[in-house]
């Protein structure tokens, strides 16, 4: 039977089949199409920008494996990481030699990016190498944040904050919608359980891609242990295979991995990246799961 929240949205039966309105993203290169059910798009790559060479040595190995796999991918990569747990550590070499650092990367591999946002301030700047901007999950109920986002009319990826219910994201995609963009992605990415502690509740991804709009499953962040070092978080990043091939055979319209080749020397989040030799079998592991839907 149908199950009715307190605000009186309905969720229906669920199955697994293409929305009403899909989310497309169209660049000189490729169209690309969440909800459509028909093929899974993957937002991979480092969490922020170390160094040109690297995220072009990551960007590299995606494309390939992504082009073997039909699959379409979108670099993902931070410009900056303003939500770090320690005021020491790394977050990135500024705006603008940070995003200038991702152009040149998008303009060399061909590829659209997803990177994130935290001020209005930096909008403008974002929006002119960005294909998806996203919201991170801290900030998803940042009005003026979301407005301004909603007015580069952009794809916009936003994260479920760790502190909301699935249907709580009612209210986002509502402020999203009335500021002219319907072009949202949603995102889960845990829930606080505790200290130090996320879990994932996979009725969430039904229960939002009920409210109509694409569901992304972030299987790093997910695997996050909050601020568990210390002056860092920590991670499991051995789960991050277990999440993701959960959510897909539940049914979602897209991927989040983070992942880089040497996550023991990473910057920022190394305990929730996959190392990147292992992307090539997962995702072919994800593509024989997403076939289970068609």
């Amino acid at each position: 039977m149908p199950w009715t929240a307190g605000d009186g949205t309905t969720f229906p039966m669920y199955k697994f089949k293409a929305l009403s309105n899909p989310v497309v993203l169209k660049t000189s290169t490729q169209t690309i199409t969440w909800g459509d059910a028909k093929r899974w798009p993957l937002f991979a790559g480092p969490d922020i920008v170390e160094d040109e060479g690297l995220v072009l040595e990551i960007g590299q190995e995606l494309k390939k494996i992504t082009t073997e796999n039909n699959i379409p991918w979108v670099l993902k990569c931070s410009f900056d990481k303003a939500n770090r747990t320690s005021g020491k550590s790394f977050r990135g070499h500024g705006v603008k030699e940070s995003l200038a650092i991702l152009a040149r990367v998008k303009a060399k591999l061909g590829c659209p990016v997803l990177t994130d946002v935290h001020e209005t301030i930096q909008m403008d700047a974002v929006a002119e190498v960005a294909d998806v901007i996203q919201i991170p999950a801290f900030l998803c109920r940042q009005t003026d944040l979301l407005v301004a986002a909603a007015a580069t009319q952009k794809v916009i990826h936003i994260k479920k904050g760790q502190f909301l219910a699935p249907w709580d994201m009612k209210s986002v995609v509502e402020k999203m919608k009335a500021a002219g963009n319907d072009k949202i992605l949603l995102c889960e990415r845990g829930t606080t359980f505790g200290y130090n502690r996320l879990v994932n509740d996979m009725m969430a991804l039904v229960d939002m891609r009920a409210l109509g709009v694409p569901v992304i499953m972030d299987a790093s962040h997910s695997t996050q242990l909050p601020g568990a070092s210390g002056v860092a978080s920590g991670g499991r990043s051995d789960m991050i295979p277990v999440l993701a091939k959960a959510a897909m055979a539940v049914g979602v319209d897209g991927l989040f991995i983070e992942t880089h080749p040497r996550p023991d020397q990473a910057l920022c989040d190394g305990p929730s990246s996959l190392p990147l030799h292992e992307m090539s079998d997962l995702v072919k592991t994800l593509n024989q799961l997403w076939l289970t839907h068609q």
